[in-house]
């Protein structure tokens, strides 16, 4: 090979890894600056490797939880350790990706999910709306767009209403999530102000984006979010899943059943030391479900009495 092409040919080379890695570092600085001018700063921290940013976060919103949900799963929202990563390179795919788990993560790192409440949504239902599972029109969400799943984990599944009214730089140009594959999410509206016409937001509820090359938005009408990802994500089964409570003493915790036409009342309140309760009435009955910090790390002490047990009185330690 003679010198100078070799030398031109290495010149090259260095010049796509220094061009990679300047795209990278700005990709990590944008996610960061979606927090950090969001105001949420304070309880979520951005951290970067070669190839993801690190959303990480309790998942536990610092704004009303729970009010307003009619169709209860019989779950409440535990704090859970949740690090979302974030590619930092997004490449658009050829197959909109599903997962019966989080899709994304917004800036006050709460997980996103999509419209369904369990992971019914398959490639071939995305043209089609599953409103026999939407937990919207179910009643299964809160006023804020979200609710407590199986592990015990707040996460949203539509807009986020309540953390949009909570964001310092709040308005069409703020990114409100990121989803996983390293596309940014928007609320309603274009980032200039203009509204997303009727037919521009694909399958996923995503379009073309002249910074990112592509974004998501909420929407009014369903899928109301991210419903799937268009980018590429090359580790999906190792993205991130919150694991549901155990028994300090070992084994799980059966999963809460939805009583069968919803309960009336619920409210949930929650004091400066960590003690917390979901009251709620069911054809006439209370019931409740009440936690606070118990003396060992990570773990709670639950007295309990739902309709999944049949209105039996329980106390239990559950651990992350």
């Amino acid at each position: 090979m003679p010198h100078l092409f070799r030398t031109s040919l290495i010149t090259s080379i260095a010049l796509c890894a220094a061009s990679a890695a300047s795209a990278n570092e700005d990709h990590c600085a944008t996610v960061a600056a979606s927090v950090a001018e969001a105001g949420f700063g304070a309880s979520v921290t951005v951290t970067c490797d070669d190839a993801h940013a690190f959303i990480t976060s309790d998942t536990y919103p610092d704004h009303d939880v729970m009010t307003g949900i009619v169709g209860s799963n019989e779950q409440v929202p535990v704090p859970a350790e949740y690090a979302a990563p974030i590619i930092l390179f997004p490449t658009m795919g050829s197959t909109p990706i599903t997962r019966d788990a989080a899709l994304g993560v917004a800036v006050n790192g709460v997980p996103i999910y999509d419209y369904t409440a369990g992971g019914e949504m398959s490639q071939a239902d995305l043209a089609h709306h599953q409103a026999q599972h939407d937990t919207l029109q179910t009643q299964q969400l809160d006023v804020c767009g979200g609710h407590a799943g199986r592990g015990d984990d707040y996460h949203y599944h539509a807009k986020p209403t309540c953390m949009i009214d909570q964001m310092e730089n709040a308005g069409d140009d703020a990114i409100i999530g990121w989803a996983f594959d390293g596309f940014p999410i928007y609320g309603d509206n274009n980032p200039d102000g203009t509204e997303v016409a009727e037919g521009d937001l694909d399958i996923c509820n995503g379009q073309s984006d002249d910074t990112f090359g592509y974004r998501y938005h909420t929407s009014a009408e369903a899928p109301y979010i991210v419903q799937c990802l268009m980018g590429e994500v090359p580790e999906l089964d190792q993205l991130p899943r919150v694991r549901p409570l155990d028994m300090a003493t070992g084994g799980g915790v059966e999963a809460g059943r939805p009583p069968q036409g919803g309960v009336d009342n619920l409210v949930f309140t929650q004091d400066a030391d960590g003690a917390r309760s979901m009251d709620y009435t069911y054809k006439g009955e209370e019931y409740y479900i009440r936690y606070a910090p118990s003396d060992k790390d990570g773990c709670y002490d639950f007295t309990t009495k739902t309709v999944t047990n049949n209105g039996e009185v329980q106390s239990s330690e559950l651990c992350r």
